[in-house]
């Protein structure tokens, strides 16, 4: 049996599907919802079920890789998504982004080693290792500077140590991992935070409905910002 037909589906048209990033958002998305009487129903550690339901709220609970929250919520998959700005601004997905959450906050930063040649430099050849080409590229044409982006999806950090890469564009929180391989911050490209989505349709179908969860987060978060 699929974990999808494990659920029966509430048939009342005012059901909300959220989708949830999994990863460092997911706990304190969980903690934010449950504030306010969203409550996502607890599983086992073991359990590979990607998909919950709260009957009693008339919700479902989509728990999905954050880079695909766009996607679901975009597509009408999802009502309602949680995921960070980095991801919205790399994807330009056509949904409303009505709050800020104010939690996962992080910076996607130009890293390179500590001891590396000034970009003035360097020749017109300037290569960027990066899991974000499209907010990369569009940093840099801004500067009106010239760069050659390479795209990555993972191990960022090793690009300028093998010399794949002068440069980094990567996200960071704590800065740990770049000292780990002795690189350095050099400029902030674009802060993110976890960022509350909505479907433009179901912004208008559900209207009531969003509209209160909306609220409803917006002064738990206001609270929490005192």
């Amino acid at each position: 049996m699929s974990i999808v037909s494990k659920i029966t589906m509430p048939k009342n048209c005012d059901t909300l599907t959220i989708a949830l990033s999994k990863g460092k958002l997911l706990s304190p998305a969980i903690d934010l919802l449950a504030r306010i009487g969203v409550s996502v129903p607890t599983q086992s550690e073991d359990s590979r079920s990607l998909i919950f339901e709260n009957t009693s709220r008339d919700t479902i609970f989509l728990i999905i890789r954050p880079t695909d929250v766009p996607t679901y919520v975009e597509c009408g998959s999802a009502d309602i998504g949680i995921v960070g700005k980095d991801v919205l601004l790399e994807q330009e997905s056509d949904v409303y982004e009505p709050l800020d959450l104010k939690f996962g906050q992080c910076k996607v930063v130009l890293a390179g080693p500590q001891e590396a040649m000034p970009r003035e430099e360097m020749g017109p050849s300037f290569r960027i290792a990066t899991k974000y080409p499209n907010i990369t590229e569009q940093y840099f044409s801004q500067k009106g500077e010239s760069v050659e982006v390479i795209k990555l999806y993972g191990s960022i950090e090793l690009a300028p140590l093998v010399g794949l890469s002068e440069r980094i564009v990567d996200l960071v929180s704590t800065g740990k991992t770049l000292h780990a391989h002795k690189l350095i911050p050099i400029e902030t490209v674009t802060e993110s935070s976890a960022r509350l989505i909505v479907n433009q349709a179901s912004l208008a179908l559900k209207h009531q409905r969003v509209l209160n969860l909306i609220n409803l987060l917006k002064t738990e978060v206001q609270r929490g910002s005192l």
